[in-house]
């Protein structure tokens, strides 16, 4: 499993990095609701009228360990997000996952942000692959494997306080 995840992670970003933008599709899937379903990214977003709500985190401070442990291990992790333009917990969480990812000075290189429909499947069936079945779901990812991963709020409801500390574990996972 480890072999592939790290081959489909692998194909994804070559698959980008190829094309050298986004590879996204926009779906209707109920009336007057965009989705996006594919490779999408932060700008895309901020850049479209109907997901006004990428804004509305811009005084969010998160967690403070997160923040340093975003600082500390920027080098070494990179991002995998999954999320969906027509869900409210990913309306609330992906811009205060932005300014907490702002607030570290973590590359948004390192970050791959991918739109799901309502099915929760995406192009090249990764969350099949990847076992996605919430969403949002941020998976911490080191040398092309997984190292943990937070779906919607955490366990306690707190979504930043446990990528933090996932990310803050990352110094004392083997390689």
């Amino acid at each position: 499993m480890r072999k592939s995840l790290f081959t489909i992670i692998a194909g994804v970003a070559l698959h980008v990095a190829g094309f050298g933008q986004n590879q996204f599709q926009v779906l209707t899937e109920r009336p007057n609701e965009k989705s996006y379903k594919g490779i999408i990214s932060r700008e895309i977003l901020m850049a479209d009228s109907s997901f006004k709500w990428m804004n509305y985190a811009r005084n969010f401070a998160g967690d403070k360990n997160a923040v340093e442990g975003l600082k500390k291990n920027k080098d070494s992790i990179q991002l995998l997000v999954f999320m969906g333009t027509w869900c409210e917990d990913s309306q609330d969480i992906i811009p205060k996952f932005y300014s907490l990812t702002d607030a570290a000075g973590f590359s948004q290189d390192k970050i791959t942000l991918i739109g799901v429909d309502r099915k929760k499947t995406t192009l090249s069936h990764l969350t099949e692959a990847l076992g996605i079945v919430n969403v949002p779901t941020i998976m911490v990812m080191k040398n092309g494997k997984e190292v943990g991963r937070v779906v919607e709020y955490g366990k306690q409801g707190m979504f930043d306080r446990e990528l933090g500390e996932i990310i803050n574990s990352v110094g004392s996972v083997s390689h």
